[in-house]
């Protein structure tokens, strides 16, 4: 399984596409241990057929709070995530949840980018530039949360 502590961001994706693989090939559950553990949790929690594990909305909650964090102590962060703001308002809008956070809208984005790879289809320049800033900001949100040693 990708790494809580190296790359908090990795593995919140890792997660929603490993859900999204049970959901889609059940069958596969028993392919490993890794996959059993996550079907099992799945069953668990009662998201067999939408939603996420527990583990991956924790991480999510804890890199939302450095998130929160860095917009009050550091101005540079704060102008990146302002400059991201129209086009994560507009992706918000397009969904069921339009009051979702800046980050999760973020991870959403990223998360249907790697879907439409994955069925070949292209995304436009607006959208690969936006991929790109999102990509730098949850790097450096991944970054600092290994570097502040605040893995659980």
């Amino acid at each position: 399984m990708r790494s809580k502590k190296e790359n908090i961001a990795e593995y919140i994706l890792y997660l929603w596409q490993m859900e999204d693989y049970l959901r889609a090939f059940p069958q596969q559950a028993e392919a490993s241990q890794e996959l059993h553990e996550l079907n099992e949790m799945m069953h668990r929690e009662g998201i067999v057929e939408s939603g996420h594990l527990q583990l991956a909305q924790n991480a999510l909650d804890e890199i939302e709070g450095l998130h929160r964090e860095l917009l009050n102590e550091d101005a540079m962060y704060r102008a990146a995530v302002m400059r991201l703001t129209p086009q994560l308002n507009l992706l918000k809008a397009k969904t069921d949840r339009p009051t979702m956070s800046d980050i999760e809208a973020c991870f959403l984005l990223l998360y249907q980018i790697m879907m439409l790879h994955l069925q070949h289809r292209e995304i436009s320049p607006e959208t690969a530039s936006v991929q790109q800033q999102v990509t730098q900001l949850l790097q450096f949100l991944s970054r600092t949360y290994r570097d502040r040693g605040m893995t659980t």
